[in-house]
């Protein structure tokens, strides 16, 4: 047994291909193989993915695999960010680049498709939060342009499902990524035919849905030569790359909170069920499926993208690491200045630097007067925002939730880490990095047998990889000034009323 596996993780702005080593004392390692971007074509029709390049960059990344590290992995897992598909003809050709969710063509379709099923129900059969880029009104902007693409099509794949498709010629989808569509039946745990026939489309159309930890096939031959890999198993692993990441958070305790943190922050707890009530409708909390059938209750909070926006502004004047700007705001006074991180405008916003300026004055605020300011403003805020959404988890399920688990990147911003204990008062553990990755990773190795349960699998995760505490810190404080960012979020909704925003761009995020 090589003890070797491979992940092939696919972000909306990079790829790579990882490979994960056990050694000798049942610890995993883990080492990046292949990065590359990813990047998108726009075209005549709109904004698609170049999904030709996406596979060729795979198979680069397989071939080093085959060079460096072994020729005969235990598998391969792919998994990739929610929501975007291609379509296949009859003959299993891909009729056109995969469209991408940055594409503006959904701009109101939440509103014409919900004039057939009303949002609540639609909410009820499939538990998901209404986002303008789901599947579900991709395809129905698609239907109302009458695309011949669509027309045309007989299988829809997903992301995930196309690579694992051109590796092995198997077509299937993969229950945590359906989840995220907003067709499949939640409850009912099969695509919903009530959604699908008011859509206007074919029943056949959607692929049979499988569990994470299924065998699709081995590689084809021609890609075993082309690679230099040998017969190497393909697995669906949570292709959904959240539901791989809450896969490896480090927890023994059953009743958790976690914060998937990147550009996004998924804040949540996992369910043996689907939480799906007026209170969950009314807060916007999504159920997407997770491993061994579970369900990531969770909710969308805009997370560290401001800051990285901002960056890049500050980028053209001067160069800095998140360590210097964590620095900076370190020396800094605390709660000058506050934003509601979930108002739209910085949801839509070019100029991150700007709305925080503008969102300032609207509020009557002092407005940050250097980076430190500005960096310290945001971490705060998102804390705060994190502990709104606790208040809703526990109203939700009611708990004595005891710590924080913040897997992702956001867990080596150290202070967005300690001011997240602070808000709070829970303590907060930081790591994995790269969970994401380890959950892949660690499906496969359980799918091959090596791993007997999730629980020794999140053993594993805990053994093997550097996670950091933080306990709360000065919370009388920030307790105080809770009132404060409550009127701030408040009357900045207020605000947003009389003004007008651009409907959408996502081509940053």
């Amino acid at each position: 047994m090589s003890d070797t596996y491979l992940c092939v993780d696919l972000g909306a702005g990079s790829g790579r291909i990882i490979a994960g080593i056990f050694d000798e004392k049942d610890r995993l390692n883990i080492r990046e193989l292949h990065r590359f971007p990813n990047n998108t074509l726009q075209m005549a029709d709109g904004l698609h993915w170049d999904i030709e390049n996406m596979y060729n960059e795979i198979l680069k990344g397989l071939s080093i695999c085959a060079k460096e590290i072994t020729s005969t992995p235990d598998a391969i897992g792919i998994d990739t960010w929610g929501v975007d598909f291609g379509l296949l003809d009859e003959k299993g050709n891909l009729l056109a680049p995969p469209f991408s969710y940055r594409d503006p063509r959904t701009s109101g379709m939440i509103e014409k498709f919900t004039e057939i099923i009303p949002r609540k129900e639609i909410y009820q059969r499939t538990g998901i939060q209404f986002m303008e880029i789901n599947t579900l009104y991709q395809i129905y902007s698609m239907v109302l342009n009458k695309s011949p693409i669509l027309k045309n099509a007989h299988t829809l794949l997903f992301i995930p499902d196309i690579i694992n498709y051109f590796l092995t010629g198997k077509k299937l989808s993969e229950f945590t990524f359906a989840t995220t569509t907003q067709i499949y039946n939640i409850n009912n745990r099969e695509w919903d035919e009530k959604i699908i026939e008011a859509l206007g489309v074919k029943q056949n159309l959607f692929p049979k849905v499988v569990n994470p930890g299924t065998y699709i096939g081995t590689i084809k031959k021609e890609i075993s030569l082309k690679t230099g890999l040998n017969d190497t198993p393909v697995i669906e692993v949570a292709s959904h790359d959240t539901a791989s990441a809450i896969a490896a958070i480090p927890v023994m305790d059953k009743d958790f909170i976690y914060i998937s943190s990147g550009t996004w922050s998924l804040f949540g707890i996992e369910s043996e069920y689907p939480i799906i009530n007026d209170t969950t409708y009314t807060l916007n909390f999504t159920n997407e499926g997770g491993v061994d059938g579970r369900i990531c209750v969770l909710k969308n909070i805009m997370g560290l993208g401001i800051l990285q926006h901002c960056k890049k502004i500050w980028d053209k004047e001067k160069k800095y690491t998140y360590d210097e700007l964590i620095r900076l705001a370190l020396n800094e006074k605390g709660f000058e200045s506050l934003i509601d991180t979930n108002n739209p405008r910085f949801l839509y916003g070019k100029d991150m630097v700007q709305e925080i300026i503008h969102f300032c004055k609207d509020t009557n605020q002092k407005i940050p007067e250097n980076v430190g300011k500005f960096v310290r403003c945001i971490l705060e805020s998102l804390a705060f925002s994190y502990q709104q959404a606790l208040d809703e988890v526990r109203k939700i399920r009611p708990n004595n939730y005891s710590a924080i688990y913040i897997i992702g990147g956001g867990a080596l911003n150290s202070l967005l880490c300690q001011f997240t204990a602070n808000a709070t008062g829970l303590r907060v553990y930081a790591g994995p990095v790269e969970a994401t990755a380890i959950g892949n990773i660690l499906i496969q190795a359980k799918t091959k047998g090596r791993i007997k349960s999730i629980g020794q699998l999140r053993e594993i995760v805990k053994n093997s990889f550097a996670i950091q505490l933080y306990n709360p810190e000065a919370t009388t404080e920030w307790n105080s000034y809770r009132q404060k960012y409550q009127e701030i979020v408040a009357k900045g909704r207020n605000i947003k009323k009389g003004m007008k925003y651009e409907k959408k761009d996502y081509t940053s995020i």
